[in-house]
């Protein structure tokens, strides 16, 4: 079959890859003129990682990979409030869990494809239209074609979801907070493998020593003045994290001074997407455009994965019968998504507490994570997904 993928994230090329794998024909559209770059560090384990390694991409993914030893919680002045080694955490996972800047995993994700799959950089959909058992697909440069299926895979404000679906708002849960993540070149100090982090009332500040002298912030700020208040280009964007964050302590004042010279640039709200189906006709939703569990989740990059492996598997399962294979794929994985946003959900307290008690108990939770046994007791189930990956038909 001739599929439209529309987004060249993580689930977008992971479903090309297995598409052009089970003897399909992917075309691969993004909006963007070149891969985009920057963006957070995601937590990379799971049954996403599986998908990797059949992939054959464990190992670059490693390579590419950071290798954290600590987590450190600091106050206004710097001194550690808590830290936990980021080996109590991961466990007994191993070499099966690697941190890696988002924008390498969807570089190596891309590699993987080889040329394989024709790409179209600089594009996207402008109408979409079901119809005579075909999709036909006009695109914002004017251009028309034809193709049997459609998957968005274009993120949380996903155009083929508002296309097909209706408008974002019907599925969106905005969780009160915004999500800003910066690189900065020569920004000192630095601390070698540890992530460290400051929270007070409303937010929190990351800092994460990258290679070449690079430094990723990650800023999550509540803002509850709902979605109308979320502002949208960077300049009105960099404004309210400066208003917000004036006075703060630690290391903030330096951030917010360096942050206009940054690299890279990433700003969104911290958002979920619920919908009752992730398919209608011929069309497909994958990744965050289906169900964003939202950064406070931190695992949308591998689930993004899962979600594309498992609607490639079913639709060479079906043998063209795309209805099948979109009912498979939502009964699948259906359970296990809804149980990764509900568990996001609560995890607001710890990226950006709503008050000084609220920051109290997040400052003796981290405390406990120090301890023997008490990060597998509070993360153990979470790093072990409860879905078993169909296996691919053999040809």
């Amino acid at each position: 079959m001739r599929v439209l993928i529309v987004g060249s994230g993580i689930a977008g090329p992971t479903l090309a890859y297995w598409l052009a794998r089970t003897g399909h024909e992917p075309t691969l559209v993004e909006r963007a003129p070149q891969p985009r770059r920057g963006g957070y560090l995601v937590d990379f384990w799971g049954a996403g990682f599986d998908v990797a390694e059949r992939m054959g991409i464990a190992a670059e993914l490693h390579r590419s990979g950071h290798h954290l030893t600590e987590a450190r919680s600091v106050d206004r002045r710097g001194r550690r409030v808590a830290s936990f080694p980021a080996e109590a955490v991961v466990g007994d996972l191993g070499d099966r869990y690697v941190t890696i800047a988002r924008s390498d995993l969807a570089s190596t994700i891309m590699s993987a494809l080889d040329g394989r799959v024709e790409t179209l950089f600089g594009e996207t959909v402008a109408a979409v239209d079901d119809v005579d058992g075909a999709v036909h697909v006009r695109f914002a440069s004017g251009t028309s074609r034809d193709f049997d299926l459609v998957v968005g895979a274009d993120g949380l404000h996903s155009a083929v979801r508002t296309l097909t679906f209706g408008a974002q708002e019907q599925f969106e849960r905005y969780l009160g907070m915004v999500v800003a993540v910066f690189e900065v070149e020569g920004y000192a100090p630095r601390t070698e493998g540890a992530a460290v982090m400051h929270a007070d009332v409303g937010f929190q500040l990351l800092r994460v020593s990258l290679r070449d002298d690079v430094t990723m912030f990650c800023v999550s700020l509540r803002h509850d003045d709902g979605l109308a208040a979320v502002p949208d280009g960077p300049q009105e964007q960099q404004a309210l994290l400066r208003h917000r964050l004036a006075g703060a302590g630690w290391e903030t004042p330096a951030v917010l001074d360096a942050m206009g010279a940054a690299r890279t640039f990433f700003f969104d709200r911290v958002s979920q997407i619920r919908m009752p189906s992730w398919t209608r006709g011929r069309v497909a939703l994958v990744g965050d455009a289906a169900a964003c569990p939202s950064f406070l989740a931190g695992q949308g990059s591998a689930l993004a994965m899962v979600e594309a492996y498992v609607l490639a598997v079913e639709l060479a399962r079906a043998d063209g019968d795309h209805a099948r294979a979109f009912a498979r794929y939502h009964e699948r994985l259906g359970p296990l998504l809804r149980s990764k946003q509900d568990a996001a959900v609560g995890l607001g307290l710890a990226f950006a507490p709503r008050s000084r008690a609220a920051l109290a108990v997040r400052n003796v939770a981290m405390r406990l994570m120090g301890l023997p046994y008490v990060p597998n007791l509070v993360m153990g189930r979470s790093l072990r997904d409860a879905v078993e990956l169909p296996a691919v038909p053999v040809a």
